[in-house]
């Protein structure tokens, strides 16, 4: 860090990040997300993206696409660091594309790290474990923001781990886009963090905005980013488990709704499972679970005046 400045660099795997959930993802967020902390200054923004060389001479409309998505992203700052596609032919006879930046990607943030206290890998490949562990030995923080199919471990590794599902904006709901994430009538995402079983309801937590805070978990806290929904077991879908609750593994996508009985107090409905981190499947409930009575919002408040109770060693960020 020098005069104070928190020195950062982002690098994208992005075909990794584009065929695991985050097709569509705004570089204009993402670069806000990383430069959240205040005194931050971004040295490096590093995207990797794959170019098919033999389709770009014969298509006119991919290798105009191409480049004007390319122009689009250099324009919000961004380095493109193009991987031509090379063609093989499988055991079994099929023509297979394959672009791997992992190589390029790894030897980049190794030599520019010299100048960096900080480091946002976006991706979710395993292969980059060993990287991390090296940038941390050289006194680096790492930081993981992926989609789906995140490498467990590497996720364990990284000084912090951020789901991109989580992140206000970064990539887009199957809401109304014209209502802002987070207002009433915006559809988000989240996880649930408490989740009273006999009663048949629960709490989903969700980031507000990007800030400098996201440790600040405790959504009672006034420094807080986060918020939290009240979710009865009806708003929840059939094939999860609510066994399985709370859990920071699962993602939650929901319509928020005011609260009838709490001022300024949120309400999820329609929650759909957009991903799971945990390696399994969405199981069905148990027919006990969905047949707690549909009880009241009012009534669940009652018996739990205070609703965020959760405990602080139990809060994580996304």
């Amino acid at each position: 860090m020098s005069n104070g400045e928190l020195h950062i660099g982002v690098y994208v795997d992005a075909e990794n990040v584009r065929y695991n959930g985050g097709y569509a993802m705004r570089y204009d967020v993402l670069r806000r997300f990383a430069a959240r902390e205040e005194q931050a200054r971004l040295l490096r923004l590093n995207t990797y993206m794959a170019v098919d060389g033999e389709r770009m001479k014969r298509d006119r409309e991919y290798r105009e696409g191409i480049r004007s998505y390319q122009q689009a992203v250099r324009d919000l700052g961004w380095k493109i660091i193009e991987k031509p596609v090379r063609w093989f032919v499988d055991d079994e006879g099929n023509r297979v594309s394959k672009a791997n930046a992992d190589l390029d990607l790894a030897v980049d943030v190794m030599l520019q790290s010299e100048r960096l206290d900080q480091v946002l890998l976006v991706t979710g490949d395993g292969d980059f474990l060993q990287v991390v562990r090296a940038l941390q030995n050289k006194g680096c923080r790492v930081e993981v923001l992926a989609f789906r199919n995140v490498s467990r471990e590497l996720q364990h590794e990284a000084d912090a781990f951020y789901s991109g599902y989580l992140v206000p904006g970064l990539l887009p709901t199957r809401g109304d886009m014209r209502v802002p994430w987070g207002e009433m009538g915006s559809r988000i995402r989240g996880i649930c963090i408490r989740w009273e079983a006999e009663r048949g309801f629960g709490f989903i937590r969700f980031l507000t905005g990007i800030s400098a805070r996201l440790w600040v978990t405790d959504t009672r806290h006034e420094d807080s980013p986060y918020e939290s929904a009240f979710v009865h077991i009806s708003d929840l879908p059939r094939e999860l488990d609510t066994d399985d609750l709370p859990s920071r593994d699962i993602i939650l996508e929901f319509d928020i709704e005011p609260s009838e009985t709490e001022k300024g107090g949120f309400i999820a409905r329609r929650c759909t499972v957009v991903n799971r981190y945990d390696g399994r499947s969405g199981m069905m409930s148990k027919p006990s679970d969905r047949s707690v009575p549909a009880r009241g919002e009012e009534e669940a408040l009652e018996e739990n005046p205070v609703v965020e109770e959760t405990l602080l060693e139990e809060e994580a960020a996304p």
